[in-house]
């Protein structure tokens, strides 16, 4: 995992943290001995609660999190990119540009319709104005995301979601796109506190 929180100096307040960052084969692609020790890691963490998880390049955490539903659920995906794609070195690869179709393909509980929703969001799909991330972004401004997000969940049940996207210093983030990142997270943090 990336320096992604480190770098922004931004932990939201009483927090569980759960630090991967020593693990490798994480990048973009998750490589099998990775997954394990994820998905050993996640088991001990609730699935009904708010889950920051790094940059897009991990999006694919997210699939690993579904893997602890335990009734079908629907998954409502705000992202600039489908993340649905095979990769490039064959099917079963989870990645982040492919664990959408990935969790269909494996995950039995993931379903097209249900009053049960896991949420997760990418932060690429703000414009610049709101959020700076590693990939190209979408034009939605936050007051835009958070109607979306009302939407989605409106006569749903919430059992869990994720917001990914940022950028790192490794990655040129500078000091203004950390603040614009650090303002944009502590108003969702704010808005699924008060869920």
């Amino acid at each position: 995992m990336s320096s992604l929180f480190s770098d922004e100096e931004w932990s939201p307040s009483g927090a569980l943290q759960l630090d991967l960052t020593g693990l490798g084969g994480t990048t973009c692609y998750c490589d099998a001995e990775a997954e394990s020790a994820i998905e050993a890691a996640f088991k001990s963490l609730p699935l009904n609660a708010l889950h920051w998880i790094d940059g897009g390049d991990y999006h694919y955490l997210t699939d690993i999190w579904m893997r602890s539903l335990l009734e079908p659920t629907q998954l409502v995906l705000i992202d600039h990119h489908p993340d649905d794609q095979d990769p490039l070195f064959g099917g079963g690869i989870l990645s982040c540009g492919g664990w959408v179709a990935h969790s269909r393909q494996y995950n039995p509980l993931l379903v097209e319709e249900s009053d049960r929703v896991y949420l997760s969001i990418d932060l690429d799909w703000l414009s610049p104005e709101y959020a700076r991330t590693n990939w190209d972004q979408g034009t939605a401004s936050l007051q835009e995301l958070l109607v979306a997000i009302d939407d989605a969940l409106a006569g749903k049940e919430l059992v869990g979601v994720d917001i990914c996207g940022g950028i790192t210093a490794a990655q040129g983030g500078t000091a203004e796109d950390f603040a614009i990142n650090r303002w944009t997270r502590n108003v969702l943090q704010k808005y699924f506190t008060a869920c």
